[in-house]
């Protein structure tokens, strides 16, 4: 029987896994799979050695009001165990926030469970998906290690001014600052930059990890100095669901003059905004590109340009700009949304190949434009699972 790592990366409508052998430091996972949908319309995905499989019972048909803590229980009890040749010896999570006190991953204990939970406030649509995640492991194995990823981590080498907000100096002492997130996913294209841009990976590298959540984070020798998010992950970029950056004056009028409660204000910002709010019609960006209605053709417009605008300010940050990577799902497969937030940085010299730009290749830029613009598939799985074997493994 083989010792695994288990990642588990649990999202707020998704669960993504994966099994990564213990012993060998190895990117590529024996299993890995995804559940999407859960609370809607959850569907699962499994590959064991990059060969899509049919799961087993009773994960073939998957209740509609499943859990993530269902889910957990029985992907664990399915594919290792019992059904499988796979023995886990830790689990790695991703989670969203470590506030002040965790800049790099940690064995879990009950006092970090403890303060982890006093940070939901600061990610509320995230952390206690995350969390649940660790308590239905306790639950079924309390045997097993367990360690937290964060997304957080990542940014700690932003500078002090980059994450200062201009409110009283108390505030920042309370932990209102600028975090930033989707930093596990930038680690990674961190580590395999100079395999796509050899001495240039060093230099002035804006990330756009474009999905239904969504930031950019700006980096210089690899690490990062700005980021689109800051205390939320509801700052930034317009997402799927999500508002992005708002006139905090929009808030007030809300909760003052509209008479909308706290938890009324927050899900309309977390749930009901973005391309959904925008469109009315959905947070997909697949579908709003199917679409001819004009409601979509503008929700596409303004995702665009927020995010051009938003890039803007992170090359300010750099002072200059070498290289845009997208990655994540819209960033990897959305040609056209690549093609219009570059058509408004031609003035820094960004020009598109458009033939490699539809076809989604790695490199989209052309040969004479002044900034590389890549394609380049992120991996937190790999990341959490490195850091899991490092901490309990080795």
């Amino acid at each position: 029987m083989s010792d695994v790592i288990v990642v588990v990366n649990s999202g707020s409508s998704s669960l993504k896994f994966a099994l990564y052998p213990a012993e060998e430091n190895s990117s590529e996972p024996l299993v890995r799979g995804k559940v999407t949908g859960i609370g809607r319309d959850p569907k699962l995905v499994v590959f064991i050695d990059g060969e899509s499989v049919s799961p087993t019972e009773p994960l073939d048909t998957i209740p509609q009001d499943a859990t993530h803590e269902w889910l957990i229980t029985q992907l664990l009890d399915k594919l290792t165990g019992k059904y499988t040749n796979y023995h886990p010896v830790s689990v790695g999570h991703r989670v969203v926030h470590g506030g002040q006190d965790y800049d790099a991953p940690t064995l879990i204990d009950a006092a970090v469970r403890e303060k982890l939970g006093r940070l939901i406030p600061f990610a509320p649509s995230h952390q206690p998906h995350n969390l649940n995640a660790i308590d239905a492991v306790t639950a079924i194995a309390p045997e097993l290690r367990q360690v937290a990823c964060f997304d957080t981590s990542f940014h700690c080498s932003q500078p002090q001014i980059a994450r200062l907000f201009a409110l009283p100096r108390r505030f920042a002492d309370q932990g209102v600052v600028r975090y930033g997130f989707h930093g596990l996913s930038y680690e990674y294209i961190a580590s395999v930059l100079p395999d796509y841009l050899d001495e240039k990976s060093a230099g002035r590298v804006v990330v756009a990890h474009l999905g239904n959540g969504a930031s950019m984070c700006a980096m210089k020798d690899r690490q990062s100095v700005a980021s689109s998010m800051g205390f939320t992950a509801l700052d930034g970029l317009m997402m799927g669901r999500r508002s992005g950056s708002i006139d905090p004056g929009v808030i007030l009028y809300l909760m003052g003059e509209v008479g909308m409660e706290l938890d009324e204000v927050q899900h309309l910002l977390y749930q009901e905004s973005g391309l959904l709010g925008v469109s009315g019609i959905s947070n997909n960006m697949q579908v709003l590109l199917e679409s001819n209605c004009d409601t979509a053709k503008e929700a596409i417009e303004l995702y665009c340009y927020r995010a051009a605008l938003e890039l803007g300010s992170l090359v300010t940050a750099m002072e200059g700009l070498d290289a845009i990577v997208f990655t994540a799902g819209i960033g990897e497969n959305a040609a056209e949304v690549r093609r219009r937030i570059c058509s408004r940085l031609s003035w820094l010299g960004v020009e598109l190949d458009q033939n490699k730009n539809s076809s989604n290749d790695i490199v989209v830029s052309n040969h004479c434009s002044e900034v590389d613009v890549l394609v380049i598939p992120t991996d937190e799985e790999a990341v959490i699972s490195q850091h899991t074997r490092t901490l309990v493994c080795e």
